[in-house]
């Protein structure tokens, strides 16, 4: 054996391998109790860290008893009312030893507080608890939905967590820059790591005041972010080298954050779910894998947590085999490949060196472009509409076949798939649980002491109105046994609630190439209708995953229709007054939460007491065939579902539906 040869070999010997990232699955349906079953089962099968999901009502700020809530109590995460539910939910976890990231945004404080609070009753040293609150307001006004109050106080609450958790829970990240749901609404890499970005120096240029010069650094290094991985892979891993270099950059001339420590990019991920298919969903598994690597392969940019989608997603809610096979995925890679015993793969590559530097050039120009606008929170009206635009010129993409998706829009024929089993291959939240939470809820309320309750209460709201951090009365309301609802309510009180931009305008389109035939359609029917075809786009209920009814007011209003979209959060009262008084042709209705069937009926019901039964009424979402059909038996005219891509063949049914419901009437 040659010198060279023994080098070698010792070198290797002596290599030592990196840590795995956490791994996580995103978890949390029905009841804290199913969901306590559901996180101590994963973590005996091996998951390092927990990801907790909450349900619509808990994100925005409502108990489960409201009238916005119904329909959505557990169906896409857990429902929590009060610290008895925060208590069971991470009943026999020990919160000291354990990494928890919340998917929380307008109520992050509440949620928070009162996982202090039950971890101070396990006996826990709170400034040892480690995790992530994502706290990000900013893109929910872009994409998800789950805002309540206007941007200005969100932001001031955002801050009120950074310094209450800089001081008294050192090793929490307070904030969870999100740009996955931007990846989700459409945004091209330039947007995400733009809009993503300017939301960190918001928050930044928030927090800077609060604390002590000499401090900031280490404040900073508390911020983290939670990122997007699309299926062009080696884009997005040249994205997530572009961000370590941006936010190096940003940190240390912007903000003279000398420590290279505190100027590291620390992430979780989410890989896509915007690309998975209905179609053919077995392919899944393959989308998911290679999605992983973009944020694994790349030392230099390898995500620190990793939690993947499941197979099915496009169909419903997970089944807990199905996270393990996901979680399965990830723990081959960290565990069974040589992956993490190398260094960079890619340091020196010309290829990505070329890419990378591509994509900072135009997210550059893009913050640049928000900056001469006042920044993220003065420019949420601008990114929302480019947004929308982005998220119609991908989808115009795959109508097109531009784009190619396997099973979609090339070699669709295939064999039925064995993993559809008979259970639908999904799971099911049965409807008796939210009575059964709102029973509990009852019980809550009536065993409290109303008088500490009010107390914490008054404490709560003197904060919110005088401008003070409001964590220390939020931890104190916790304790006293307030509610969800009843913090929100303060929040709403003090600060005010919000509506934010739809993105899509109800101006005359200027956008018809394709759409002759269906322009031509549109105006015959309103030639007979004697005057133009009104389409109402509602979403009732708390879904706030807005981007399919975007983009179907918006070729809509390209094909000439006259549009309504008033945006997301509506009940379905508003809803059928909208159309009565806006003389509206057609009603679709988008509900992604899988409460459609409660909602529905609502609307449905509503509208024929309103004299409105011969309105067609179309229902898109994420809805098995058995739901459909009951749907249809309610009166609804049209179902749509992800597979339902293109967008011009919903145009032609809407124009057909119309022209022959006046038809009937004459």
């Amino acid at each position: 054996m040659s010198q060279m040869q023994k080098d070698r070999q010792t070198a290797n010997s002596d290599r030592k391998a990196d840590r795995p990232w956490l791994i996580r699955t995103y978890a949390g349906h029905s009841t804290a109790k199913a969901s306590n079953t559901l996180y101590r089962n994963n973590l005996s099968k091996g998951q390092t860290g927990l990801s907790v999901a909450f349900d619509l009502p808990t994100q925005t700020g409502y108990d489960s008893d409201h009238v916005l809530a119904r329909g959505e109590v557990g169906k896409v995460g857990v429902p929590i009312c009060h610290l008895g539910d925060m208590r069971v939910l991470f009943d026999q976890i020990p919160l000291e030893q354990m990494n928890t990231s919340m998917t929380i945004n307008a109520t992050a404080p509440w949620l928070l507080a009162l996982y202090i609070a039950v971890a101070e009753e396990q006996g826990a040293d709170v400034s040892k608890l480690q995790g992530t609150v994502q706290n990000d307001l900013i893109k929910e006004y872009l994409s998800r939905g789950t805002y309540v109050c206007p941007p200005k106080p969100s932001l001031k609450m955002i801050a009120d967590v950074a310094e209450y958790c800089y001081t008294n829970v050192p090793k929490w990240n307070p904030m969870n820059v999100c740009s996955y749901h931007l990846q989700e609404a459409g945004a091209t890499p330039e947007q995400e790591l733009a809009y993503a970005l300017a939301t960190a120096i918001a928050v930044l240029d928030e927090l800077k005041p609060r604390v002590p010069a000499e401090d900031f650094p280490a404040l900073c290094g508390r911020i983290s972010f939670f990122v997007n991985a699309g299926i062009r892979f080696v884009t997005e891993m040249c994205k997530m080298r572009a961000f370590v270099d941006l936010w190096d950059e940003i940190l240390e001339s912007r903000y003279g954050v000398n420590d290279p420590k505190f100027r590291r990019f620390r992430y979780g991920v989410q890989v896509n779910s915007l690309g998975l298919t209905e179609q053919q969903p077995e392919n899944n598994v393959y989308r998911i894998l290679i999605e992983m690597l973009a944020v694994t392969l790349s030392k230099k940019a390898r995500a620190r947590a990793v939690q993947l989608p499941a197979w099915n997603e496009a169909l419903g809610l997970p089944r807990p085999w199905d996270q393990q096979w996901s979680m399965r995925m990830q723990q081959i890679l960290a565990y069974e490949t040589d992956l993490l015993e190398y260094g960079d793969l890619f340091d020196g590559n010309p290829v990505v060196d070329a890419k990378v530097e591509e994509l900072k050039a135009g997210a550059r120009a893009e913050l640049a472009n928000l900056d001469s606008m006042g920044g993220a929170v003065a420019s949420i009206e601008y990114m929302k509409s480019r947004l929308v635009d982005s998220n119609a010129e991908r989808l115009n993409r795959i109508e097109r076949n531009e784009t190619v998706v396997v099973g979609v829009n090339r070699w669709t024929e295939g064999e039925p798939s064995p993993l559809q089993t008979e259970d639908g291959g999904i799971m099911v939240v049965d409807p008796a649980v939210e009575q059964e939470q709102i029973a509990r809820l009852d019980s809550w309320r009536a065993e409290r002491d109303d008088a500490a309750v009010a107390a914490a209460l008054e404490a709560l709201r003197a904060a919110a109105r005088s401008g003070a951090n409001v964590m220390e009365p939020s931890i104190a309301a916790a304790r006293a046994g307030v509610t969800t609802g009843e913090w929100a309510e303060e929040m709403r009180k003090a600060y005010g609630t919000y509506r934010g931009p739809t993105g899509v305008s109800g101006s005359v389109s200027n956008k018809t190439e394709g759409l002759e035939d269906l322009r031509a359609a549109v105006d015959a029917v309103s030639d007979r209708l004697g005057r133009r075809l009104k389409f109402l786009v509602g979403k009732p209920g708390l879904d706030g995953h807005s981007n399919g009814a975007e983009q179907i007011a918006f070729r809509a209003r390209d094909c000439g229709m006259d549009i309504s979209y008033d945006g997301i959060r509506l009940t379905p009262e508003e809803l059928v007054t909208s159309a009565l008084e806006q003389q509206a042709h057609v009603v679709g209705l988008s509900i992604l939460s899988g409460s459609h069937l409660p909602l529905v009926e609502e609307v449905m019901d509503r509208m024929r007491l309103a004299g409105l039964a011969h309105i067609p009424v179309i229902v898109g979402g994420i809805i098995p065939d058995e739901d459909a059909q009951k749907l249809r038996a309610m009166g609804v005219s049209k179902v749509y579902t992800p597979k339902d891509f293109e967008l011009n063949g919903i145009m032609g049914d809407i124009v057909t539906l119309v022209r022959d419901t006046e038809i009937a009437a004459e």
